[in-house]
């Protein structure tokens, strides 16, 4: 397959270049073992690649991705809980200090709860993306009531309040809530705007994103 084979040619260019300018940091990794201090929750989307955006060195942040870049409230029920399992880890084994929820523009899963066209309720036909930004409902409401449904402007508002969705969400955790209280680690919100190559960071006490300069 083509898009493989330009996988590999990266990985090449990865292993002849890009390793051994960066072998002493991998030793380190393997003798050492990872010790990020900051977990990164981000957006699947291919053109939001929170390494790239932070120019950071490999061991750095402890990221997580899904559609939306969403964090699911606490809960205890059966099942699979992905980004639950690895907030856990981050806090509980690696003890990181922050946790950043960078959502950003143009975003197809913010989009999507906004207008709810969800496509179908059947997995496979867009069921798990409907059930997954049913999370957003309550977000959706303020968005609409104030933008409406349709536009840039819409759309930027919706992503920038899920941002604050999966904020609050995170603090249903109690670790992560009680470490919050005692200091030992920060909850921060950011979006990256893709039009302008702009990274926002949200000022909790004015509930406003403010751009990094």
């Amino acid at each position: 397959m083509p898009e493989f084979a330009e996988l590999l040619k990266g990985y090449r260019r990865f292993r002849h270049e890009g390793y051994p300018r960066q072998k002493a940091r991998y030793d380190e990794l393997v003798r050492e073992g990872q010790r990020p201090e900051l977990m990164i929750i981000g957006c699947s989307d291919s053109r939001v690649d929170p390494a790239q955006i932070f120019d950071v060195d490999p061991g750095r942040i402890f990221v997580v991705r899904n559609v939306a870049a969403l964090v699911p409230p606490f809960e205890n029920a059966p099942g699979h809980h992905g980004v639950s399992a690895a907030v856990e880890f981050a806090v509980q084994m690696l003890q990181v200090k922050q946790i950043v929820v960078m959502g950003h523009g143009m975003c197809g899963g913010c989009k999507a709860a906004l207008t709810q066209d969800l496509h179908g309720n059947e997995p496979g036909e867009g069921g798990f993306i409907a059930d997954w930004i049913h999370l957003l409902d309550h977000a959706r409401e303020p968005v609409a009531a104030r933008y409406g449904t349709e536009g840039r402007e819409a759309e930027r508002a919706m992503e920038m309040e899920a941002v604050k969705v999966s904020l609050a969400n995170l603090r249903t955790f109690p670790w992560v809530a009680e470490k919050e209280r005692s200091g030992a680690v920060k909850l921060r919100g950011a979006f990256f705007a893709i039009s302008e190559g702009v990274l926002y960071v949200l000022d909790e006490t004015k509930g406003a994103f403010e751009p990094v300069e």
